[in-house]
């Protein structure tokens, strides 16, 4: 323990106080020898880094919970499902650069929860690196994040609901359909539908 905290420059005190709130993990015991590992050191430079950023010990313990109880990467990306995103691994700390104030435990929760964070050892994954650019993108324009999570959702279900509609109708219609042929045209009409919906909306507004 005296090791562990000279190398995260902290002290043992503090350390045995991270431990009794669950902020790191219990160190591996060999009789009556306690090993600390590089993810007991990982943990206590995030929260360190967390700290400085303004955030509290009752958030990190919040985030630190939810990350522990989040779902699996595997889970989230569907391996061995082909996609065309790019999945980015991420700190706790550099997540909160991205959300900053926003990424409370009840926001992160609820992105585990529609799937766009999974949890990777000491990391976190997002499963798209242009989603996470564009809801941060709208949160520095002012939107809050839930509302980003809220809005991502009605999205999900809308474009669930298109995905099935041209799977369908190609099925339905040709003898085989490969699935580089079924993104591309998809996303073709899609782009196209909603270029011109967002043209209509905007000329409707004041």
């Amino acid at each position: 323990m005296e090791e562990l905290a000279e190398e995260a420059g902290i002290t043992v005190r503090t350390l045995r106080f991270y431990r009794e709130r669950g902020l790191i993990q219990p160190p591996r015991r060999e009789g009556r020898i306690a090993w600390y590992d590089d993810r007991h050191l990982a943990r206590l430079r995030t929260i360190t880094g967390l700290l400085e950023r303004g955030h509290t010990l009752n958030g990190i313990a919040d985030l630190a919970s939810t990350f522990e109880s989040g779902r699996d990467v595997a889970e989230v990306l569907g391996l061995g499902e082909p996609t065309e995103e790019t999945p980015v691994r991420l700190t706790p700390e550099q997540l909160a650069d991205y959300f900053q104030d926003q990424a409370t435990a009840e926001n992160l929760a609820a992105a585990m929860e529609l799937g766009y964070l999974g949890t990777d050892g000491e990391e976190i994954v997002h499963i798209s690196r242009r989603l996470l650019e564009a809801s941060s993108e709208l949160v520095r324009a002012g939107v809050p994040l839930d509302a980003v999570l809220t809005s991502g959702r009605q999205v999900r279900e809308h474009a669930d609901a298109l995905a099935d509609l041209f799977v369908r109708v190609l099925r339905t219609h040709t003898a085989q359909t490969e699935p580089d042929q079924l993104r591309t045209l998809a996303q073709a009409v899609v782009d196209a539908e909603l270029s011109m919906a967002l043209d209509r909306r905007l000329r409707e507004e004041p």
